[in-house]
């Protein structure tokens, strides 16, 4: 990897100050998870492979299994995603060879059912006890008493036709899903019983009083706007809640991000988007709270969030080469440097609000824009944004701490002046400090000074970075090592300072702690 060369520096460093006093909020670990949605290769021939060498006995990737552990995901959202909506969650349980092929309208592909409802419980429970289920139900195209016999089905104990026949089906135990989505993306005229906000907001308040009905633990997503860039956003919202409020405990926010026109600079701002989109919401949610006069506040699920160069799939979006394939290979974006950079900078604005989102699900897991690709029959690989996740997910448990940059400035055209340094910082409950820091600067290195205050910390434990000096290096097939973290050198804390120099195009992970260790040989952990 190549390390910084000597290059002349901004005269006026970026800078902040760390003071345990002033917090952000805990992180939910649920702010780590992913999304398996029944689209492309994102599950047969990603996750899913029973003639692949490393399959297991249930025909999970043993391979991909480790790098998802690895990667630290906790929560997974299945199965979509625009495919719910045409889902026919009784497709995908009982016996394999008896289960129905169906056409997915939404991603205009044949589904076998090969892999099903059982098939993802037991590939969370591979994963380990971290890895929670986030089930969405079909309210495109289904309603109420669909949703009502998967929860049973799913859920009750026994003694019912439905919990009877999961057990007939292999699973005794219940599955014990707690969060679930109500829809997808209703409002997106693209969605397979799209509906206005009105409607879909009585359906999703009928819906949520089922189901708590059956389970009044059960937690709710109802389905907010696809981006912030459709015209009915907030009001969309507003009268979504207006029907829920008092029924659900989340609401969703989507977003993807891409270079247009060669915009770079505005692209590596992707955050200060993302970071206005998640405040519009919130503003939107206690606005509807304080109408009703009601004491509860509605958290936020960014469950679909990625680097995604859309554009690229509405040019073949149409195509009839598409037409009813198996597991087609569709949206297999691979990500540069810089798109690892941004996917960094995104990380950092969920944590900065990590008070108010308390679920975030990275779009997608394997294959379909995602941060592990595999190849039928052969390896498994990370690509550049799996370093960021994996980093954020292991270093980026604890107290979010206000951190308010002074930094230098550049111009963008889609949000005006934006910072060149974009930061968070983690405090661990043993009282270590992780800042996560981003340069935007394609071209010069960011000094770093941080004001340490009130924090037991005496040395640098790690500080390490993802930068090269081809911003469009990428991890492929046939190099899947080209990018991987490197250690930086030179980085002190010394009277209470922190002193870092982070290099151009960089997404970097400092660490601090009372004990000095010095810097790790060699390359660093990537997690």
């Amino acid at each position: 990897m190549s390390k910084t060369t000597a290059r002349p520096v901004p005269t006026h460093p970026a800078r902040f100050t760390l003071d345990p006093a002033f917090t952000i909020g805990e992180v939910d670990p649920r702010l780590f998870g992913s999304f398996v949605e029944h689209l492309g290769r994102c599950v047969y021939t990603g996750i899913f492979e029973p003639d692949h060498p490393s399959a297991d006995e249930a025909g999970l990737r043993t391979d991909v299994l480790e790098l998802v552990r690895e990667l630290g995901v906790t929560t997974v959202r299945y199965p979509g995603g625009n495919f719910v909506s045409g889902y026919k969650w009784e497709d995908s349980v009982g016996p394999v060879d008896e289960r129905p092929r169906r056409l997915d309208l939404a991603w205009r592909s044949t589904e076998t059912n090969r892999f099903g409802l059982s098939e993802y419980i037991a590939f969370l429970r591979k994963l380990g006890p971290q890895a929670e289920p986030m089930m969405a139900i079909n309210l495109g195209t289904r309603g109420v008493a669909e949703a009502l016999e998967l929860q049973e089905y799913a859920n009750h104990p026994s003694g019912t036709a439905l919990s009877d026949l999961r057990a007939v089906h292999g699973d005794k135990d219940p599955f014990g899903i707690k969060l679930w989505c109500l829809g997808n993306e209703m409002d997106g005229p693209w969605q397979t019983g799209h509906k206005t906000a009105a409607e879909y907001g009585r359906v999703a308040a009928e819906t949520a009083r089922a189901m708590r009905q059956m389970d009044p633990s059960v937690e709710l997503v109802a389905c907010g706007s696809s981006s912030q860039s459709m015209p009915t956003f907030a009001e969309w919202e507003a009268t979504v809640l207006a029907e829920t409020y008092d029924l659900v405990d989340h609401i969703s926010l989507h977003a993807y991000y891409e270079p247009t026109d060669g915009d770079l600079d505005s692209f590596l701002a992707s955050a200060v988007d993302m970071e206005s989109f998640i405040d519009n919401v919130a503003a939107t949610c206690d606005h509807v709270g304080a109408k009703l006069k009601s004491k509860k506040r509605i958290n936020l699920s960014f469950d679909e969030w990625n680097v995604w160069y859309m554009s690229k799939w509405h040019a073949i979006e149409n195509s009839a080469s598409r037409d009813w394939a198996e597991a087609p290979r569709l949206l297999e974006d691979s990500y540069s440097v810089m798109d690892a950079v941004v996917f960094g900078s995104l990380l950092i604005a969920l944590l900065r609000h990590a008070d108010r989102v308390t679920v975030a699900c990275l779009a997608q897991l394997v294959n379909v824009i995602a941060p592990i690709m595999t190849e039928p029959g052969g390896p498994a690989w990370r690509q550049t944004t799996f370093f960021p996740f994996a980093q954020a997910s292991k270093h980026g448990r604890g107290q979010v701490l206000d951190v308010r940059v002074d930094s230098p400035t550049y111009e963008t055209k889609k949000y005006g002046e934006a910072d060149l340094l974009h930061a968070t910082a983690v405090r661990a409950e043993d009282g270590s400090v992780t800042v996560f820091a981003v340069n935007r600067s394609r071209t010069e290195p960011l000094p770093l000074e941080v004001a340490l205050s009130g924090l037991d910390l005496t040395s640098v434990v790690e500080h390490s970075a993802l930068a090269d000096a081809d911003p469009d290096a990428r991890n492929t097939l046939a190099d899947p090592e080209r990018v991987t973290p490197h250690q930086v050198s030179g980085t002190t804390l010394q009277d209470g300072t922190l002193n870092a120099v982070l290099e151009p195009l960089s997404w970097n992970v400092i660490r601090l702690g009372q004990t000095l260790t010095g810097h790790a040989n060699g390359r660093p952990d990537p997690a």
